[in-house]
């Protein structure tokens, strides 16, 4: 039965442009069903066809990242990307943006964030096993900025602490750029049999359709796909996005059962298929899952549990109500699935069935409101190219001269300049938001948060494997060069597994951008993706998960272009993994790679002479992958005792971190011809800082001279001070409070 719509020839392209369609793609529509569309249509192809949900801009270009590899089960394409990490175990990972909604409630919108990765996690079979958090805000002078920071860490940890899953890693910048559009990337990663990864496909005609979880509402009703396809645009009072959304709430108890109860159900056999109702809910969920298996589906949206009176069919078919799940099972199975779900005291509802048709019907008992191809919905969004024109502000910002600054040279000045950088909100500890989240404890942590990237133990009893992660952009970098910048955010996230003794693996990523209906907003995008799939390419790892969030502006100011890297590397020995903290008295300091006079775009031309500008550091990455090469053949040979790469802020902030994590000093010479403060705080990429044994040191040095990369014996552990030549010379006792506490006094508007 054909549906008739409630909507005439004058007002369907009316509510088609008002629900963020264009004419061109209302007429598409038209064409597809042969017929004016109904409502519910509409609000499903609106949502299906927006940007976040469609990739129509973007998925032209996130082609040509390479996917497949020696790890790779399941590369893009579903709900999240799996490796293989031996012993007949897997390794499901994930990112996704939150940005928009966090920027009207940050408790909610972060939390909520974590939730839906957390179900693209077990919707492959997997048991959330990790949380890292990526985020940026404004300035921490602002009151709003501390708020939304504040929140939305405690909105992470609270979720994290519902589910008993520890947040392990993660990043956090404070940015102009991000005033008017903070970031929330989340990452989870789960740990699975690979006999029992599953995808989000809907086989089997006359399957039953299950939905499992918390009644549908209005929850998030224009939420987070429309809000993640539009700019934000201020209300009068500055303060708060000037937009109208029905909140979207997370619950983590409920999000903890849901995971139980999808895994229990996997585990007993008795799925076909399970998806993740996420951005779009029922809509893009179901649509998905019949695109997927090449079949069709139907929903009664009357059979669907509300918890609000009157919903209308629309409203139930793009609710984001959270903690839900969309199961295909068999018929003979549902009396125990519901046993299960009955366990767990959670909701199951047989709403449709499979069919094989490859339509989507939306049917109230025998009122049909909608009847679409499936494929239509979930992967013929007409296609988005636009122009691109590179910035002129790029060549500007290049031609900065950054050797005209008035730079410290007395010993007093270089000593402030450290202890300024050190107590900067990009560098200082961020100990206050890991201190939000202790609540879990996990045997299974063996690095938390705090190193260079965490480590995680992989099996159970004997085993001996374990896996790494980081996450990781330079957002200013990329503005800077957009190409470079994205190569230098995948190869930090790379060194700093590298540094706990991992192999990266493979990436998932989170590619934050502006508005890219703006010529020189898509460009930036462009050339990150071309540096990107480059890069990853060079180093052999590939990306196998991933999220694209844009309309990250608020008036017309766009973000700072931010493709967060997130790394999975494995270790097959967990006694292999090493720490950036300095060890023993007498233990030697070697710099693995050599400084040059690199300060474009540094941590030190921002806080010192608040300049965001001059050309970024170089990237080698044929030396970049030889020199995590051989610091990882030394870790694993038992040959070096900590190791820690040199970032933001360079060679002098990368020291004192080690001294302050090891709480030992070390007296050390600057190997180089350079002026004081560049051989410091200059930001050259491929480089590491390592310590051994004297005992050791011929060996470490054989490896290097084999490895031809270049290095230095710059001194050696020990004492109370940390002392670079005649550059730096300062107690721990000052270093350690400036790098320790400044986070806190910045949150409590001291300064």
């Amino acid at each position: 039965m054909t549906p008739v719509s409630e909507l005439t020839a004058e007002t369907a392209p009316d509510l088609a442009v008002e629900l963020g369609l264009t004419p061109d793609e209302y007429v598409k529509i038209t064409e597809i069903l042969g017929r004016i569309p109904t409502k519910t249509e509409l609000y499903m192809y609106s949502l299906m066809w927006s940007e976040h949900c469609s990739y129509k801009t973007s998925g032209k270009y996130l082609k040509t990242f390479p996917t497949e590899g020696e790890h790779v089960l399941q590369g893009p394409g579903e709900n999240a990307g799996v490796i293989s990490a031996g012993d007949g175990l897997a390794l499901a990972f994930k990112m996704e943006s939150h940005n928009h909604p966090s920027a009207i409630d940050p408790f909610e919108g972060a939390g909520t964030g974590i939730g839906g990765c957390a179900r693209d996690i077990f919707a492959m079979g997997a048991r959330p096993i990790a949380f890292i958090g990526s985020t940026r805000f404004g300035k921490l002078d602002s009151k709003r900025q501390r708020w939304l920071f504040e929140e939305a860490t405690k909105g992470i940890a609270s979720y994290s602490v519902g589910m008993n899953v520890p947040t392990v890693a993660g990043e956090v910048y404070f940015e102009d750029a991000y005033e008017g559009n903070c970031l929330i990337n989340a990452m989870a990663v789960g740990l699975l049999k690979e006999e029992n990864l599953i995808r989000a496909q809907a086989h089997g005609v006359g399957n039953p359709v299950i939905l499992i979880g918390l009644p549908t509402g209005r929850e998030g009703i224009g939420g987070a796909s429309v809000l993640a396809s539009a700019e934000f645009v201020a209300s009068e009072d500055g303060e708060s996005p000037d937009v109208d959304v029905t909140g979207v709430i997370g619950d983590p108890d409920g999000g903890r059962r849901l995971s139980e109860v999808s895994l229990e159900l996997l585990e007993r056999g008795l799925l076909i298929g399970l998806g993740d109702l996420g951005a779009a809910g029922l809509t893009s969920s179901a649509s998905e899952m019949a695109a997927r298996a090449g079949t069709g589906i139907e929903i009664d949206v009357d059979k669907v549990p509300q918890k609000e009176d009157a919903m209308e069919p629309h409203e139930i078919m793009v609710s984001e109500t959270q903690e839900r799940m969309l199961a295909v099972i068999e018929e003979k199975d549902l009396d125990a699935v519901k046993e299960v779900c009955e366990k767990w005291e959670l909701p199951v509802t047989v709403v449709g069935k499979v069919t094989d048709t490859g339509n989507f019907v939306v049917r109230g008992g025998d009122t049909i409101h909608g009847e679409m191809p499936a494929q239509s919905l979930a992967e013929d969004a007409p296609p988005n190219d636009p122009a691109t024109k590179r910035p002129i502000y790029i060549d500007v910002a290049a031609k900065f001269d950054t050797e005209g600054l008035d730079h410290p040279k007395t010993l007093a000045d270089l000593n402030q300049t450290l202890l300024t950088l050190l107590g900067s909100a990009n560098i200082c500890s961020r100990r206050w938001a890991y201190q939000q989240e202790d609540a879990v404890v996990d045997d299974r942590v063996l690095i938390g948060p705090g190193s260079d990237a965490a480590v995680m133990r992989i099996g159970e009893g004997d085993s001996m494997r374990a896996f790494a992660v980081s996450a990781d952009c330079n957002g200013r970098y990329v503005y800077l060069d957009p190409y470079r910048g994205a190569q230098i955010a995948l190869a930090e996230s790379a060194r700093n597994v590298t540094c706990v003794g991992a192999e990266p693996a493979a990436i998932t990523d989170c590619l934050n951008f502006g508005n890219p209906e703006k010529p020189e907003v898509f460009w930036t995008f462009v050339e990150s993706i071309r540096g990107i799939a480059d890069g990853c390419k060079a180093l052999g790892i590939p990306v196998i998960s991933g999220n694209v969030s844009f309309y990250n502006e608020s008036n017309g100011v766009a973000i700072y272009p931010t493709p967060v890297i997130g790394m999975v590397g494995l270790l097959d020995e967990v006694d292999e993994s090493c720490t950036l903290d300095f060890k023993d008295y007498g233990d030697v300091v070697i710099l693995v790679g050599e400084t040059d006079n690199e300060l474009g775009g540094s941590e030190y031309l921002n806080v010192i002479h608040n300049e965001a500008a001059g050309v970024i550091p170089a990237l080698d990455l044929e030396l970049e992958r030889d020199v995590q090469d051989v610091v990882r053949k030394l870790i694993r040979k038992d040959l070096i005792k900590s190791a820690h790469d040199c970032s933001d802020g360079g060679f002098a902030v990368a020291l004192a971190e080690s001294c302050i994590a090891g709480d030992i000093g070390a007296t050390v010479v600057l190997d180089d011809d350079l002026a004081p403060h560049a051989s410091l705080f200059s930001e050259t990429q491929s480089r590491i800082i390592i310590t051994c044994d004297p005992e050791d040191v011929d060996h470490v040095i054989d490896a290097l001279t084999h490895a031809k990369v270049p290095y230095s014996v710059i001194g050696e552990v020990g004492g109370d001070r940390l002392l670079i030549d005649q550059a730096i010379d300062l107690p721990l006792a000052e270093v350690a409070p400036a790098y320790n506490y400044a986070l806190e006094k910045m949150l409590a508007g001291q300064d």
